[in-house]
């Protein structure tokens, strides 16, 4: 068997999952990358050439066969190259009583002093073994060919951060290593395939999804119940629950509510979660809506619909909200307000600065008017921006004020025959629909990054208005949900 470093990512991205590492070995076919997959290929080699550039003078070992850049990478090490660029390392090794070949190709081998350390370029900025062991994994998988080709350790292990910075991965003991391969190994061994429960967020951006999802659905797996976590799927596979017919037909209340899920390293019961759980079987299997009480909405002629637009830590180092998006609905409507971050180094306190400006203006006009958006992230980023750059007359604390989460609203008011509360999901459920074919959170972050790197000014505003209506819909989405939820 051959394996490369890379084969890590198939493991541990976009989430941790075994199916997905069978699949791959079996040598079925992943979806084509969307858009936000092929910037963030694209900013992923910006980002390693721009450091290369900074290193000087350099020995490109790209190109050709395996085992000549095999060859090559031996002879420039041994030469004491400075900088070595896409050298290649291979070895067989023994994992778990077998022979196998591992390769790997780090981005660059520096000489130093010492001997010789070893950096890859990641576009990440958390470089940790919890939030990205597939990177750890395949820096160490470095450092082990490393020192089985030339009989000694790399000086130092390193990753060139998406933030600037340089982070030091420690070594880890061989067998760690050789364990997380021989698991993988396995996986490209078995004949069936192994069990993975899917999961809303979880089978999101994966190139299988329509392969795993798609069954589940038609089964109507039991982990398409929005609060059965990965845990107690794999739970009550172990007493034969495997859809929600089953879930209905084996618990009820009490009895579900004694039984024991995985819980970090221990187990915990289901507790005060069973009814819910259970209702929202009962809506899947049904196709039909429960009502659990009346929603919580407080009453007002107007209402601001609030939703805003970001870029990760990974791809921006500010963490910005480059579109604050809002729009007066009710008695006396108003028109749609999209504040994009400007463009330049002072761009995303000019974004705040506006927004706060065009929010006091609502004020002015409606008094304490409800800001209603989905979930927690427009909270969250109003302190963040309170805290970067400041209050502006008491603004923001009075936007905070009047801010009502239509998520939880929802989730305490009916449970829906969908496995998600995902707005884009609970939209189509109430009968909302898009004028785009293309959209979403990822979609609208790729085209707002290609609109800053073109220098075509028609095809850069043709994008950003593509934004600005993917923004008005969602606050139309938020609206038309706020409407059906109201009429209950």
């Amino acid at each position: 068997m051959r394996l490369s470093a890379g084969v890590l990512y198939k493991l541990y991205r976009p989430s941790t999952c075994e199916l997905r590492v069978y699949l791959w070995g079996q040598g079925v076919k992943e979806a084509e990358p969307g858009p936000y997959e092929k910037v963030i290929e694209q900013l992923g080699i910006l980002h390693e050439r721009r450091h290369l550039e900074s290193l000087g003078e350099f020995v490109n070992l790209a190109g050709g066969t395996e085992d000549e850049r095999v060859a090559r990478t031996i002879d420039a090490v041994k030469s004491q190259a400075t900088v070595i660029y896409q050298g290649t390392l291979k070895r067989e090794l023994n994992v778990g009583g077998k022979t196998m070949t591992l390769i790997g190709q780090p981005d660059f081998l520096l000489c130093s002093g010492e001997g010789y350390l070893i950096r890859d370029a990641k576009l990440s900025r958390r470089i940790t073994d919890k939030d990205h062991p597939e990177i750890l994994g395949q820096v160490r998988l470095y450092g082990l060919l490393f020192e089985k080709t030339f009989g000694r350790k790399a000086v130092r292990l390193e990753v060139f951060a998406g933030s600037g910075e340089l982070v030091e991965v420690p070594y880890v003991a061989e067998q760690t290593l050789i364990e997380t391969i021989s698991e993988i190994a396995a996986l490209l061994d078995l004949t069936d395939a192994p069990f993975s429960p899917v999961g809303w967020t979880k089978c999101g951006s994966c190139g299988y999804r329509n392969n795993c999802w798609d069954i589940a659905v038609e089964t109507t797996d039991v982990a398409l119940v929005p609060l059965v976590d990965q845990g107690m799927r794999k739970a009550l596979r172990t007493v034969g629950v495997a859809t929600v017919k089953e879930l209905l037909g084996q618990f009820n209340e009490s009895s579900l509510a004694e039984f024991k899920r995985p819980w970090g390293k221990s187990e915990r019961k289901v507790g005060a979660l069973a009814p819910k759980i259970l209702t929202l079987a009962r809506a899947l299997d049904s196709g039909k809506q429960e009502l659990l009480a009346k929603p919580e909405i407080p009453d007002s002629k107007n209402y601001v619909m609030f939703d805003l637009e970001g870029l990760p830590p990974q791809l921006d180092e500010l963490d910005k909200i480059y579109l604050w998006g809002f729009q007066v609905f009710g008695e006396r409507p108003g028109p749609f307000e999209g504040v994009l971050a400007g463009m330049g180094a002072d761009g995303d306190r000019e974004g705040w600065q506006k927004f706060l400006e065009r929010a006091g203006v609502l004020f002015d006009s409606y008094g304490d008017i409800p800001f209603v958006h989905w979930h927690h992230y427009e909270r969250t980023y109003l302190n963040r921006y309170s805290e970067r750059y400041g209050d502006w007359d008491g603004i923001v604390e009075r936007v905070k004020a009047n801010l009502l989460d239509l998520l939880p609203i929802t989730q305490r008011a009916v449970a829906l025959p969908i496995p998600s509360y995902s707005l884009k999901v609970v939209e189509k459920y109430v009968g909302f629909k898009r004028t785009q074919d293309e959209y979403g959170g990822d979609w609208a972050m790729a085209k707002f990054i290609e609109a800053t790197e073109t220098a075509d000014s028609k095809a850069r505003n043709e994008m950003i208005g593509q934004i600005l209506k993917y923004n008005q819909e969602d606050l139309q989405a938020t609206w038309a949900v706020f409407q059906w939820l109201r009429g209950l």
